[in-house]
C-alpha cells in the first residue's frame, strides 16, 4: 500500500470539538484527564488502582465466555495476564453490527490493538491487553441489521425484541445466500451460535485471535454485581444527571453541540425481548411501555437479586465499563470522544479515573481499478474530499483551452451602461430608470453567455467529468466518508491478508487521515 497523510483539519469533515479536542485546546482541558498520547499512560497508570477480586471476577467471566471457541494462544496468554497487578487494559467498544458493518469498526480495533503493542515497548513493565467491548445490551436493531458490500446494502429482517446481543441470528443463513462471495467465517458463526453476541465474539475471535484481542459481553450478572452501588445512587439519587446536564452547559456556552443527553435515571429494566427505560413517578418506579412497577423498596431488592436486569444507558455505560476493567484508554471515534467529555464530573464524583480518550484510525482505501483512474484525472486523492462540483469546476478551469470567464466583460458592459445612463439622465431624468433596466438585462444575457460556454467546456471533459463521478460515488458512498458506509469486506474477500496489511499501516497517536492506495 502507499500511504498519504492528510490533517484533519483540511477536510471539513470533523466538528470543532474533536478538533479542538486533538489541538489541546486549554479551555477544554478540565473535561478530560490527561491528553492522548504514549506519555500518558505512565501518569495514568499510577492512578488506576484495580483490586486482586475485580481482577479475578473478570478472568472468571472471560473463561466461560470463551469456553467453546478454537483455543487461541495470545487470547489465553492475556486473560492470564489480566491477573496481574501490571496488568492493564486498552479498551474499544461498539454495536453488534452484522458482518462487522462499516470499515470504522475495524479501524477502531486495530488502533487499540496497535497502541497496546506500542504500549509494551514504550512501558516493557507493564502489560497491555487489548479488549473489545461488546454493546450486547443496545436494543436499536435499525442501527446494526445492516451493511454495504460491493456498493449494495444488504439488510436483515427480524421481529425480535429486547437487547441484541440475545438475538438468535438464525435468519442469518437466508442472507448469507444473498451474499456474492462465500463468507466461511461468518457463516460459522452465525450458524453455530444461539445468540447474535456468542456469534461476534467468535467471528472477531477467529479475525483477530492472533493478536490477543479478547472480546467481553459485559451483562454477565457477576460483572454487574460489583456495580450494584452504582446502580442505587443512579436509582435513588440522579447525580448523573445534573452533573452531565452541567458539563454540557460549559461546552454549550464554549460553543459546542451536545452528543448525548441524560435522563433522571440512566437505566433501562432488561429482561429476554425487553430493555425499557426505568421512570420514577411519585413513590414509584415504572418501567416503560410495560406493567411493570416497583416500590423502592422491592427496586432495591431486584437490583441485590438480578443485577444483570440493570442496563446503563450511554451516559453510565462508559463509567460501568472503567468500573469493572483495568482500562486505561478509550479508543473511539469523534463523536464518542465528544460524549466522553460530557461525563468527566460523573467519574469525579464515583472516585473511578476517567481514561485517556484516543481517537481510532482514520483511512481511505482505494483499491487498484480506482487509483487507475484517479491518475487518469490528474488530481491527488485529497483533492476528492471536495464537493463534486467544486472538483468538476476545478477540473473544466484547469483544462481550458479557451477563456471561458467574461468578468472582464461584464466590467466593460457595465462602464458602458454607466456613461449611456450619465447621458440619457442628461437629457431626460426619467431616462434613468429605464437605462439601467436595460443595463440589468443585458449583464443577464452575459451571465447566460458565460453558462452556456462553459457548458460547451464541459461537454469537451465528459469523459474526465465521468471518472469524477464513478470515483466520488465508489469512494464517498452516499456523499459520506468510505469508512462510514462501507464493510471491510469489500478488501478482504480478495485480500485475506488485508487485516494484516491495514494494521502495518495504521498507527496510534498519528492523529491524521491516511489515504491508502494500491501500490501494484
Amino acid at each position: 500500500m502507499r500511504s498519504e497523510k492528510i490533517e484533519l483539519d483540511q477536510l471539513q469533515q470533523f466538528s470543532p470539538l474533536f478538533l479542538d479536542y486533538l489541538k489541546g485546546k486549554p479551555e477544554l482541558k478540565s473535561f478530560y484527564h490527561l491528553p492522548p498520547s504514549p506519555a500518558s499512560f505512565q501518569p495514568q497508570i499510577q492512578q488506576k488502582q484495580f483490586s486482586s477480586q475485580y481482577r479475578a471476577n473478570l478472568q472468571e467471566v472471560l473463561i466461560e465466555q470463551y469456553s467453546g471457541l478454537p483455543t487461541a494462544d495470545a487470547v489465553q496468554e492475556n486473560i492470564r495476564l489480566l491477573g496481574l497487578d501490571n496488568t492493564f487494559t486498552v479498551t474499544t467498544g461498539h454495536q453488534l453490527n452484522i458482518f462487522t458493518g462499516p470499515l470504522y469498526f475495524i479501524y477502531k480495533i486495530i488502533t487499540t490493538i496497535n497502541t497496546c503493542r506500542e504500549l509494551s515497548q514504550k512501558y516493557p513493565d507493564y502489560h497491555f491487553v487489548p479488549v473489545y467491548w461488546m454493546a450486547s445490551e443496545d436494543h436499536d436493531f435499525e442501527e446494526i441489521n445492516n451493511f454495504r458490500l460491493f456498493g449494495k446494502e444488504y439488510r436483515w429482517e427480524s421481529s425480535q425484541k429486547g437487547p441484541v446481543g440475545a438475538f438468535s441470528p438464525n435468519g442469518l443463513s437466508s442472507l448469507l445466500k444473498e451474499l456474492p462471495e462465500s463468507l466461511p467465517v461468518f457463516e460459522k458463526a452465525y450458524t453455530e451460535n444461539k445468540t447474535l453476541s456468542a456469534a461476534t465474539r467468535q467471528y472477531v475471535h477467529e479475525l483477530f485471535a492472533k493478536e490477543g484481542l479478547l472480546v467481553l459481553d459485559a451483562s454477565h450478572p457477576k460483572l454487574k454485581a460489583s456495580f450494584t452501588d452504582i446502580i442505587k445512587a443512579d436509582l435513588l439519587e440522579n447525580q448523573a444527571n445534573r452533573l452531565v446536564e452541567e458539563q454540557s452547559a460549559r461546552l454549550k456556552e464554549m460553543g459546542y453541540k451536545d452528543q448525548v443527553f441524560p435522563r433522571e435515571i440512566n437505566f433501562f429494566y432488561m429482561k429476554p425481548g425487553l430493555r425499557e427505560r426505568i421512570v420514577r413517578e411519585g413513590n414509584e418506579f415504572k418501567v416503560l411501555n410495560t406493567e411493570l412497577t416497583f416500590s423502592e423498596e422491592e427496586l432495591l431488592q431486584e437490583v441485590e437479586q438480578h443485577p444483570e436486569r440493570f442496563s446503563p444507558n450511554v451516559i453510565l455505560r462508559p463509567l460501568y465499563q472503567e468500573w469493572i476493567l483495568p482500562n486505561l484508554a478509550y479508543v473511539g471515534g469523534p463523536a464518542e470522544v465528544a460524549y466522553w467529555l460530557q461525563l468527566k464530573r460523573v467519574f469525579d464524583h464515583f472516585g473511578v479515573p476517567f481514561p485517556l480518550l484516543l481517537p481510532r484510525n482514520f483511512a481511505l482505501l482505494i483499491n487498484k481499478a480506482s487509483q487507475h483512474k484517479l491518475e487518469k484525472t490528474g488530481l491527488e486523492a485529497v483533492e476528492l474530499f471536495k464537493d463534486s462540483h467544486e472538483l468538476k469546476q476545478q477540473l473544466v478551469l484547469a483544462n481550458v483551452e479557451q477563456e471561458i470567464s467574461l468578468q472582464e466583460e461584464q466590467k466593460e458592459l457595465e462602464a458602458l451602461f454607466a456613461r449611456i445612463q450619465e447621458k440619457a439622465a442628461a437629457v431626460d431624468k426619467s431616462l434613468e430608470g429605464f437605462v439601467g433596466a436595460e443595463a440589468a438585462k443585458s449583464q443577464k444575457s452575459l451571465e447566460n453567455i458565460e453558462k452556456r460556454i462553459k457548458k460547451a467546456e464541459e461537454r469537451k471533459h465528459e469523459t474526465t467529468l465521468s471518472q469524477v463521478d464513478s470515483l466520488k460515488e465508489k469512494l464517498f458512498p452516499d456523499n459520506s466518508l468510505q469508512e462510514r458506509k462501507d464493510s471491510f469486506l469489500n478488501f478482504y474477500i480478495n485480500n485475506t491478508g488485508f487485516l494484516q496489511e491495514l494494521s502495518q499501516e495504521l498507527h496510534p497517536f498519528d492523529f491524521r487521515f491516511n489515504i491508502l492506495s494500491s501500490d501494484e
